[in-house]
């Protein structure tokens, strides 16, 4: 396999991620600790470069990482005088899949699952000088937490698994008295802001006539908001605000927009603040040829964003993986939605998952699928904690429960379950097939025939995958043999003239007739799959900023 380095990768110096890496709850206390640490495998002794995975060429180890292997992650480290106040928190952005955390040799805490940041509280473990030890292992194969897309064997549409620490490692100190968590509700002209751990204080929000102060009384405030500037992707404005509480003071954002499911001219539509909206959407798997689930920088988000947007896509659906806060808080500052998937567990299998389905078995009972209750009870855990850490994001407008039927069971229960952690958001339950329960949209994905409008129901339709076609880019690509896609082009221009018609001949025609949601395979190239609009290493857009757009 070609080793290749984005941009960013190239250029990566220093100390690794320095964004604060909770901006929906930001404090101006931050010690970060990524960069170089010692790590040992299989008794022998390396440094690894912090965030980026043992498997990542960012890492400078580019190994492999058996299942069930002990990781040993080690640094040294000493607080800046003055940094200590009553409490002091260490805070994992993500470690996958499992980990134990100690503090001068004392054990602090252990956690489960590898897509959800954790907290533990270290005042009493602290000393002048400090060694903060990590053991972290991962099983995948045994198909019990949550693991999407990384598999032991990599090819075709499973890639390269991830192992360890993959996100920022920070120190932050507070008040005896702090705000643990905000969790925000918005409408087109008011915002309701529940804070855990303080119960009263002020809220301070700047808005264009400006400072609009609300007092917190018993953790909760009312804001409204008299002239509303509504969030889209057109005009993506944030309300920022401060809260002060005794002695925390924490800064924060929300948005005003609204979700619904309206009938338009007797048709089933998705509408964004009160309006029919066609989300044109890319598959976004959120794989870095040098940094595997880590981009080099935080940067990286930015870019493709804004690459996104300028070839006319209002919309990525984060396929399968969870992102640091910072992918979702550009999406909120860019105007990009967010199609947001719960990460799968369980068991694959090709002829039920892939093979029927595509010669159109695509209606099953998944009462009895994945049956395994530890399974499902990872899944469920792990589904509440996406839920409850990007609840406040305004981009995200649509959660999808279960994908082409990996690791699916009962999805009525699970779409009941979802509703009562979340109603301001469309749900997905089944996206591609094996729909047979409750959902909000009727989810399809079609690569291998011509896309057709299904006859008039009850549900906005929402194409969630077609496209797929493969383009390589010679001198971009990770895996010259083998090329995985759904058509494949050697010439530029006859991949934009197949994507072109395309779009003019399936997707333009169908909006009109009800199509609300269209998400093209994809926004990157991901190892064996070249079917990006992106190459793998992030240097190559295949297209012209005008030609969709």
């Amino acid at each position: 396999m070609e080793k290749l380095y984005t941009p960013e990768g190239e250029l990566l110096q220093g100390q690794p991620w320095q964004v604060y890496p909770r901006p929906q709850l930001k404090r101006k206390s931050f010690y970060n600790l990524n960069g170089l640490w010692d790590f040992t495998v299989d008794e022998k002794n390396f440094e690894i470069n912090v965030p980026f995975p043992p498997e990542s060429l960012l890492s400078g180890l580019d190994m492999e990482i058996p299942p069930g292997t002990l990781m040993q992650y080690s640094k040294n480290f000493t607080l800046p005088e003055g940094f200590v106040k009553d409490r002091v928190l260490l805070h994992f952005g993500a470690v996958d899949q499992e980990c134990e955390v100690y503090l001068n040799g004392e054990f602090i805490g252990d956690h489960k699952g590898g897509y959800e940041h954790f907290t533990f509280e270290i005042t009493d473990f602290l000393k002048d000088e400090n060694v903060l030890e990590v053991k972290a292992w991962d099983n995948l194969g045994d198909n019990i937490l949550p693991y999407g897309k990384q598999t032991l064997k990599r090819g075709g549409m499973w890639y390269t698994p991830v192992s360890g620490i993959w996100q920022t490692v920070w120190i932050e100190s507070v008040p005896e008295h702090y705000v643990k968590s905000l969790k925000i509700d918005v409408g087109t002209d008011f915002a309701r802001i529940w804070a855990d751990g303080v119960y009263d204080g002020k809220i301070s929000v700047t808005t264009p006539q400006g400072i609009l102060v609300s007092k917190l009384v018993n953790g909760v405030a009312e804001v409204d908001i008299l002239e509303p500037c509504l969030w889209s992707p057109e005009h993506p404005y944030l309300y920022y605000f401060v809260l002060e509480s005794g002695k925390d003071r924490v800064e924060s954002y929300f948005a005003l927009r609204t979700l619904e499911i309206k009938k338009i001219d007797g048709v089933p539509r998705l509408c964004l603040n009160g309006e029919p909206y066609f989300f044109n959407g890319l598959l976004d798997q959120g794989y870095y040829s040098d940094g595997i689930f880590t981009p080099a920088d935080p940067v990286c988000f930015e870019s493709e964003i804004k690459i996104a947007k300028s070839l006319g896509f209002n919309m990525l659906r984060k396929h399968i993986k969870v992102e640091p806060e910072q992918f979702y808080y550009d999406c909120d500052r860019f105007g990009m939605v967010v199609f947001q998937d719960m990460v799968n567990n369980g068991k694959y299998s090709f002829i039920r998952d892939t093979a029927l389905p595509t010669i159109g078995l695509k209606r099953l009972c998944d009462k009895k699928m994945h049956t395994n209750p530890e399974s499902r009870k990872a899944f469920c855990e792990a589904m509440e904690s996406t839920v409850k850490d990007l609840y406040n994001h305004p981009c995200i407008c649509y959660w999808t429960i279960f994908n082409e039927g990996w690791g699916q069971f009962s999805s009525t229960e699970m779409y009941h379950k979802l509703k009562a952690l979340d109603s301001s958001r469309f749900i997905d339950s089944a996206s591609g097939w094996f729909s047979g329960g409750e959902s909000d949209v009727e989810s399809l994905h079609v690569y291998f025939k011509k896309f057709k409008m299904p006859k008039r129901g009850k549900r906005p339709v929402v194409l969630s995958e077609f496209g797929g076609y493969s383009y390589k880019p010679e001198g971009h690509v990770f895996n010259k043999e083998n090329t995985y896609g759904y058509r494949f082009f050697k010439e530029i221009e006859e991949f934009k003239a197949a994507l072109k018609k395309l779009y003019n001949e399936e997707i333009y025609p169908a909006i009109p007739k009800g199509l609300c949601a269209a998400v093209y395979t994809q926004l990157s190239d991901v190892e064996d799959e070249t079917n990006g609009l992106i190459s793998y290493d992030r240097k190559v857009v295949k297209i012209e900023d005008d030609f969709l757009k």
